[in-house]
């Protein structure tokens, strides 16, 4: 009867677990796009294109487009 309910809660832990190859491909791109747009923030000048705008623009798409999309997809 033991066996059973740890096969059982086995399946259960197992079976919930929905991220695939996608999931962590789109995660591992959002990161790599903050990753970067911190970089690209820190190499900049204070008040240049790269500092003001596309640094931003990179942090703002991969915390709150690609990282979201990577956890709520599913197939």
């Amino acid at each position: 009867m033991v066996e059973k309910n740890k096969k059982i809660s086995n399946l259960n832990t197992l079976g919930n677990w929905s991220f695939n190859k996608i999931n962590y491909i789109l995660f591992a791109i959002g990161l790599l796009l903050i990753i970067i747009g911190y970089i690209l923030m820190a190499m900049g000048d204070v008040n240049s294109f790269q500092s003001l705008t596309l640094a931003p623009l990179m942090l703002f798409v991969g915390y709150l487009i690609v990282i979201p999309i990577s956890i709520l997809i599913k197939k």
